[in-house]
């Protein structure tokens, strides 16, 4: 089997009809292929999350990350970029959509797609991510450890948003949600609360906790990785979506 990646820096329409810059892998098959749009991290769309990317490729999906970050900082490093996006209080939830919604619009015209999209992110990612499958049409949306779907943030925090569980009614797809125990944002008690509001709503999800981790353990480069539960994380993902987007 003929076994290689494309992976490059794209422009796609976003909200508003901007143009956003977004990281594209995908593998050099005809497919049909299904396809994930990555939504990076507070953090921002940084080396990191570009791997990711092209880890979701290298097992044989069409992968996206778009820099929510281009507005404040076109060009900047990440931390530059991050560090202006916290500085106007973060990405606007309408604008988040938006940004999605023409990652899809891309993955989806791609010639190898099989017009199945799903959205995964990591800490603020995770809401985006949730809030994503609450807004557009999607086949499957992965939480990992995503602050203020539920629970209201400290006052000191320095991101402009609103729980979102409350939502729950309008989920459109399959979602897997991947947090850690010891965590503070999303505390159990958050995730508790995201579970009782898709259980009311009648919505199908799976929600997974690790011990002994807390958040950002798939964060490989910081003292928070957890191995064996990022590896169980990875295994989860990939079956998630091996029976949600695959053809």
């Amino acid at each position: 089997m003929y076994d290689a990646l494309l992976a490059e820096t794209v422009t796609i329409t976003g909200h508003g009809g901007d143009e956003v810059e977004a990281y594209v892998a995908r593998p050099m098959t005809p497919g049909p292929i299904g396809s994930v749009v990555v939504i990076h991290h507070m953090p921002g769309y940084d080396g990191p999350t570009k791997e990711i990317t092209r880890r979701f490729a290298a097992e044989g999906y069409a992968a996206i990350c778009p820099n929510l970050y281009t507005r404040e900082a076109p060009g900047a490093s990440p931390d530059d970029a991050a560090a202006a996006a916290r500085a106007q209080g973060g990405v606007p939830d309408e604008r988040l959509v938006g940004d999605v919604a023409g990652a899809a619009r891309y993955l989806r015209g791609l010639p190898s797609s099989n017009g199945r999209v799903g959205t995964i992110g990591y800490c603020s990612g995770g809401r985006q991510s949730f809030l994503a499958a609450v807004s557009l049409d999607l086949q499957a949306a992965v939480d990992c450890y995503g602050a203020f779907v539920s629970g209201i943030p400290p006052k000191d925090f320095p991101l402009q948003l609103e729980p979102i569980a409350h939502r729950s009614k309008d989920l459109s797809c399959p979602l897997l949600g991947l947090f850690g125990a010891d965590d503070k944002y999303p505390s159990p008690e958050h995730v508790a609360e995201l579970e009782q509001e898709l259980k009311a709503q009648g919505k199908e999800y799976e929600f997974h906790s690790y011990e002994d981790a807390g958040h950002a353990f798939f964060a490989v480069d910081r003292p928070s990785y957890r191995p064996q539960a990022a590896a169980d994380g990875w295994n989860r993902i990939l079956g998630f979506y091996g029976r949600t987007l695959a053809s």
